[in-house]
């Protein structure tokens, strides 16, 4: 009986599947999850405004900035897997309130280091990264209650 109630409440420590070892990431003190958060999110800031400052470089400069700028932009929303957890960021990401959230910025990202490498045009790697920007802020403000219908009154304020 005791070996069912430790099989059911997930405390058997016999035949760990790799799922178990991922939700195991989360089981950081909270301590540990702040300073995590916070390393992860200045490096992923560190990152694009490296890639910003790299823009101006000759000849290698787009490639640079691409690249920084998006992971940049990948480990600041990484980060907060600190938070939550890697399988509860997942579930979060996919909910139906931020899904078209979540396909744009992952878009964005695909797109930003497409013209970089294949389609080699500054112009358009620039748009993707100021639409890369509007994702991610459209993305954030999934998490905070009623900022999202905040922002929409106004703008329908400001254009009126």
């Amino acid at each position: 009986m005791d070996k069912l109630k430790k099989v059911l409440s997930g405390q058997d420590a016999e035949d760990r599947g790799g799922l178990a070892e991922v939700a195991d990431t989360s089981s950081l003190s909270w301590n540990t999850r702040i300073k995590g958060f916070i390393a992860c999110f200045v490096a992923g800031i560190l990152c694009s405004l490296l890639g910003t400052f790299l823009l101006w470089v000759p000849r290698k400069g787009l490639y640079l900035f691409a690249v920084f700028y998006t992971f940049g932009n990948i480990a600041s929303i990484g980060s907060t897997v600190f938070l939550m957890g890697p399988m509860k960021q997942l579930k979060r990401m996919v909910e139906p309130t931020r899904l078209i959230a979540t396909i744009m910025v992952l878009l964005c990202f695909t797109l930003t280091l497409c013209s970089a490498f294949w389609w080699h045009n500054k112009g358009l790697a620039l748009i993707f990264c100021i639409l890369q920007s509007l994702a991610l802020t459209w993305y954030s403000l999934s998490y905070i209650p009623f900022a999202r219908d905040a922002v929409k009154k106004c703008f329908s304020a400001c254009l009126e």
